[in-house]
């Protein structure tokens, strides 16, 4: 049963937004038309197409927390790349160092020093000590998991309930109504029932995933730390810890993957809370932009891995690929992390996302709406139900595509954009208290038209 109850309304109100999106951006609908010849769908990659009107926009060019499209439209980002700009979009520093490391070369199947650099960095703001490099998050989730069959001799992984870890195929799989693993919902092609490869347990249940473990099958557990892609699903307390405790008990290595989590600051949620996980993984921010990814390794993790190789058979045993850990990567890396995403700029980011949250949490009440609001770190997120999800099967019973289409279309005409797929926003160091005011200026509107 959907929170909104009035379906005609809603129906009306989207199609009115619909005539204003086409009014307002002619050059972007001659642009798709045009696209629809080569591409797929009319676009680069076929989830592009799920923006909410009848194309999507076009851009035009991006800085900081802000773009323009191809009709000369100016919006406030929230969306950031769905987290590839958190750092904003072109920061001056990062676009610096790449552009100098382009003239000197892009990719070399070598080191350069930055490597070393950035892999300290990490290491002392995450506290594990041994890191590798990748072109994007999927790929070190990918690689991490082979390591941990490979030293543990065990198939399985253990995921949570509607995760996501990017395209790992493992990852790909929920839980039916009788508590079974089984392959989710539009699952493209898998290569095999994901309840061969994976056991699924909810988020937040300590009690199935230590029936999980004692299996003896798994060996690994994938995680968020707070589930982001189905909604933000705030850990209970005590919940992670014990999920350290129970990987240790039965020999079953953690992983984190702070991808999205990033956004609780310079270590994530692994610093700030100060957990002990045995890898981590994460992509997309931290090379604002440039195709980036990176995993870490604990001491004992990283020998029983090493002891495990052979040097003549490293290259073909499916962990690396010929551009990863490339020269361009290691650049932007190393100027985002030292001089974008510093202490100092996540302060900011978190205080700007305070006032955010702030503002729909009283909107909400204000108008009576059913729905709450979750914050981590400068990423928070309004969902249509009265209180917080505990699990990724409660947030995921909890939407309603219609009506947010109808809000991102809405926040779209007023010249914000926000993550898709989601009620999502994440602050940039770019962003300003405009920016922030701009957001609740839509959102008081559309609850208006709904529920005045």
């Amino acid at each position: 049963m959907h929170s909104y109850a009035d379906r005609a309304k809603l129906a009306h109100l989207f199609a009115e937004e619909v005539k204003l999106f086409e009014a307002n951006h002619s050059k972007s609908k001659d642009l798709h038309e045009r696209a629809m010849g080569p591409l797929m769908g009319g676009v680069p990659m076929s989830w592009m197409a799920k923006w909410p009107g009848p194309h999507p926009v076009y851009v035009a060019s991006a800085k900081g927390s802000r773009f323009r499209d191809v009709d000369g439209i100016e919006y406030v980002d929230f969306c950031l790349g769905d987290t590839g700009a958190m750092v904003g979009h072109s920061p001056d520093a990062s676009i610096k160092a790449i552009a100098a490391q382009l003239e000197k070369g892009i990719t070399f199947m070598l080191p350069t020093e930055d490597a070393a650099i950035v892999g300290k960095t990490l290491a002392d703001r995450f506290g594990l000590p041994k890191w590798q490099f990748t072109l994007t998050a999927t790929d070190a989730n990918r690689h991490i998991l082979r390591y941990a069959r490979h030293v543990t001799g065990r198939n399985k992984i253990v995921v949570h309930d509607y995760c996501y870890h990017g395209t790992v195929d493992e990852t790909f799989a929920v839980l039916d109504d009788q508590g079974n693993t089984i392959s989710r919902e539009n699952n493209i092609g898998p290569q095999v029932d994901p309840s061969e490869t994976t056991i699924v347990v909810p988020f937040n249940d300590l009690t199935a995933a230590e029936i999980a473990f004692a299996t003896g099958e798994v060996a690994a557990m994938l995680i968020e730390p707070a589930m982001t892609n189905i909604g933000i699903v705030l850990p209970e307390s005590g919940y992670l810890e014990g999920l350290r405790d129970l990987c240790t008990k039965y020999g079953v290595i953690l992983i984190h993957d702070e991808t999205h989590t990033l956004s609780e600051g310079p270590g994530g949620m692994t610093a700030r809370r100060k957990l002990s996980p045995d890898a981590i993984v994460m992509g997309k921010t931290i090379g604002a932009g440039i195709p980036a990814g990176a995993f870490g390794m604990s001491d004992n993790l990283t020998n029983r891995v090493q002891e495990s190789l052979h040097l003549e058979h490293i290259d073909v045993g499916g962990v690396g690929g010929t551009l990863a850990g490339n020269a361009l990567s290691m650049a932007a890396i190393r100027a985002t992390l030292l001089e974008v995403l510093t202490p100092a700029a996540f302060q900011k980011m978190e205080a700007l996302c305070d006032v955010w949250t702030a503002d729909v949490q009283r909107l909400i009440d204000k108008y009576g709406a059913p729905w709450q609001v979750s914050q981590l770190g400068c990423r928070a997120e309004y969902s249509f139900r009265a209180e917080a999800p505990k699990n990724g099967r409660e947030a995921a019973d909890a939407d309603d595509f219609e009506l947010q289409q109808y809000l991102h279309l809405h926040a779209l005409n007023r010249g914000i954009l926000m993550t898709p797929f989601h009620n999502m926003a994440l602050m940039s160091p770019a962003h300003t208290a405009e920016d922030v005011q701009r957001h609740t200026q839509h959102f008081e509107q559309a609850l208006e038209s709904l529920f005045a």
